[in-house]
């Protein structure tokens, strides 16, 4: 009887205890938000002294950091910039960032890092004379990965004001003297990652890689090259992909491959799901400009890409040894492979550069237009046409860009500004792409040391896929 009787008394006890236990658990799985800390290494770096020689550790997030000199990432250091930090150029000189170790530049959408001059301002205004054009003067140098450099993980950054001439070289593989460039490495070995980031303006080429593998998704470049310079120009020793970015108003192509300087391994690049817009028009040179370009010795592939008013379609390097008094050498055109790409046109002349003249572009017959409703019968590629019949047609339909266009010259458009290059609803772009090809895979897939996602090809044409799997900006 007295087990029965405490049995009786303590179970209620018991059951409350448990009860209000419950209870407070919920409350605090209801009251506590456990935020992840910010990825770091390292020890902080501090604000007070300018960035100048060898440096590792964190540039903290939401802190503003000032060159004072070159900044050298040693082999085995790895420097951490956190959301939300800017780095600041004096614009005085061309200082870069050497990474002979790891660079990883990891801003958010909701905190992207700036290296920016702040004392130059944007003339983002149609029709300026390029040559007083800030975007063009290269105000610091670049960020280089060095023969050694392992990870250069770029992403939710703006890199604004770069790319200017070099004094005495800081790097094994640029001269003195040079013409910098914003992005650049020379590791076949070494991983670069730059997605989700922002490029504007530069002298010459904003990513000229001479050896990594890498994944190049989801950018915004602006202003690339003064009279010459492709958004990426890549040589030998390099594998990987180039999609989902927004080019406007490249000097010369948007994505370019060469397999020169024989570096293994060859150079293999995926062009797929760009959006290329009035590309080519400062590159005065006969029979350079365009959108993108596959030449001497390199292979890969070119889908899905939306090229409107740019001063050629696409380009394979053929047989042909020169071109308007430029000698062009033969790409791997065995194992090159393209097509579902739109070309949007408003003049008779870009019409019949659709398929560039002298060169081995194959048209598709899934490529928009249609290439049978412009081209004659039995067109042979490189050969001379008539496409009238293309002016105009096939408006790929952004959200918000003047088409056909008529009040600024092509060339003029060279910024995105307030422009939305979107698709509407009823663009004849969505649903018309390829999606029948796998993907390279030489990068990691990490949120710190390797690409957030490999976004595979999409049923929709160009950088904004309507199931927003594309470009952010």
């Amino acid at each position: 009887m007295k087990i029965n009787f405490r049995l009786k008394f303590l179970a209620p006890i018991v059951l409350l205890g448990v009860t209000a236990l419950m209870v407070a658990c919920n409350k605090s799985e209801e009251e506590v938000v456990v935020s992840a800390p910010l990825f770091k290494v390292g020890q902080a770096v501090s604000t007070k002294t300018p960035l100048s020689g060898s440096i590792k550790g964190t540039l903290l997030s939401d802190s503003t950091y000032k060159v004072g000199g070159d900044v050298f990432i040693n082999e085995g250091d790895t420097l951490v910039i956190q959301p939300g930090a800017k780095i600041h150029f004096p614009g005085t000189a061309p200082y870069c960032f050497i990474v002979k170790g790891s660079l990883l530049s990891l801003g958010t959408q909701e905190k992207p890092i700036y290296f920016t001059v702040p004392t130059v301002v944007k003339t983002d205004v149609y029709g300026a004379d390029p040559t007083t054009d800030p975007a063009y003067k290269g105000y610091w140098g670049g960020i280089y990965g060095e023969t050694t450099f392992k990870s250069i993980i770029i992403k939710w950054t703006h890199l604004e004001l770069g790319g200017g001439k070099l004094g005495t070289s800081p790097v094994s593989f640029m001269a003195n003297g040079a013409t910098s460039y914003v992005v650049s490495t020379k590791n076949p070995d070494g991983v670069l990652v730059l997605e989700d980031s922002w490029l504007y303006g530069c002298i010459d080429d904003p990513f000229r890689p001479f050896g990594c593998r890498f994944n190049v998704m989801r950018n915004t470049f602006e202003k690339g090259g003064f009279t010459g310079g492709e958004s990426m120009n890549i040589k030998s020793g390099n594998v990987g992909i180039f999609a989902y970015n927004l080019i406007v108003g490249s000097a010369t192509n948007g994505p370019k491959a060469s397999n020169n300087g024989g570096v293994n391994p060859q150079t293999n690049v995926q062009m797929y799901n760009n959006t290329i817009v009035a590309s080519g028009y400062r590159r005065s040179a006969a029979g350079r400009g365009g959108s993108t370009n596959f030449e001497e010795g390199s292979k890969g592939v070119y889908y899905n890409n939306l090229m409107v008013n740019c001063k050629f379609g696409p380009r394979v390097v053929g047989a042909t040894a020169n071109y308007n008094g430029n000698a062009l050498v033969v790409a791997d055109t065995a194992n090159i492979k393209g097509g579902y790409n739109y070309n949007y046109v408003d003049s008779l002349k870009i019409a019949n550069e659709i398929y560039p003249t002298g060169f081995a572009t194959k048209p598709d017959p899934n490529d928009i237009p249609t290439p049978s409703s412009f081209l004659p019968a039995g067109y042979k590629p490189g050969q001379v046409y008539d496409g009238s019949a293309a002016v105009g047609k096939n408006n790929p339909m952004f959200v918000n860009f003047p088409l056909p266009q008529t009040t600024k010259k092509m060339g003029d458009v060279s910024f995105v500004g307030t422009f939305n290059f979107r698709l509407q609803a009823t663009s004849p772009a969505i649903g018309k792409g390829f999606t029948g090809f796998t993907i390279l895979n030489v990068v990691p897939v990490s949120a710190n040391f390797g690409a957030t996602v490999l976004t595979p090809p999409n049923k929709d044409i160009g950088a904004y896929p309507t199931d927003g799997t594309g470009n952010k900006h």
